[in-house]
């Protein structure tokens, strides 16, 4: 399907929770935040019909986010479910890792392609302020967990100040190249004041080819990150909401005051 400035939404990322089992300083608040009730979040069922009508509507490529995806109870076998449905290509998640040593080689039986990692810092000490609380032990554990599970490539999400050059940057993109993965920088971003950038090594952040649309955990479709505009799938039905957001989706990403990244999935 293509949006009216002809770009093909073929990419729908889907947030199956608000809740992380990490605090990082610039997604969450190092209290938490209020989390959504039980009854607002999409069960299984409602996630896999949205998925399915996302498919109808030309979408090949999904990815699970969160908060942290594997916090969700019953994740393996919401990853299953999606993963059966015909026509997905790519089919990805995102994760912190902290809990993926457990997690890998039941998501690969389940259908799931790949896996993205949030890594900033190699410094055990600076990992464990920036998540405040966070053992990077049990990311490198996750890492080699989803190598030898075949969930591969291993893409790095690594979130930098201003430049790749940084150090910490630079330690991160060595151990990625010295252990076959993929690295990305990702400029730290606001969404209250619109600032955002290109994915340095991915295609986050280009609004002239940008492809995706987003679920979030309470059932919001959204056409952009850095927009408030989203359409329920629990009053529109799910392809009416899909067929929205893509008829809406703007030119390009400005601000957004009523969301966040921990409950839209970045």
């Amino acid at each position: 399907m293509y949006d009216k400035y002809n770009r093909k939404i073929n990419y729908l990322r889907i947030s199956v929770t608000d809740r992380c089992n990490l605090r990082c300083m610039y997604c969450m608040p190092e209290g938490g935040v209020p989390m959504l009730k039980h009854e607002e979040i999409l069960n299984f069922e409602e996630i896999v019909n949205v998925a399915k009508a996302a498919v109808r509507n030309g979408v090949d490529k999904i990815r699970i986010t969160g908060g942290e995806p594997l916090v969700r109870k019953g994740i393996i076998d919401l990853v299953r479910m999606i993963g059966e449905i015909d026509g997905i290509s790519d089919y990805s998640m995102t994760t912190n890792a902290i809990l993926l040593d457990q997690y890998a080689e039941e998501l690969k039986k389940a259908g799931l392609n790949r896996i993205n990692i949030s890594l900033d810092t190699l410094n055990l000490d600076k990992f464990n302020q920036i998540t405040r609380g966070g053992d990077i032990k049990k990311v490198f554990a996750g890492i080699d967990a989803a190598k030898k599970a075949g969930l591969e490539p291993i893409k790095v999400n690594c979130v930098i100040k201003n430049s790749a050059e940084e150090t910490d940057a630079v330690a991160v993109a060595r151990y990625c190249k010295e252990n076959g993965l993929h690295v990305r920088f990702i400029t730290e971003m606001d969404l209250e004041k619109g600032e955002f950038s290109i994915v340095h090594g991915g295609s986050g952040g280009d609004c002239g080819n940008c492809n995706r649309i987003r679920l979030t955990a309470n059932g919001m479709i959204k056409p952009c990150l850095f927009s408030d505009i989203q359409y329920s799938v629990r009053e529109l039905g799910a392809d009416k909401a899909i067929d929205l957001a893509i008829g809406n989706k703007p030119q390009n990403g400005n601000t957004n005051v009523t969301g966040k990244f921990y409950n839209i999935g970045g």
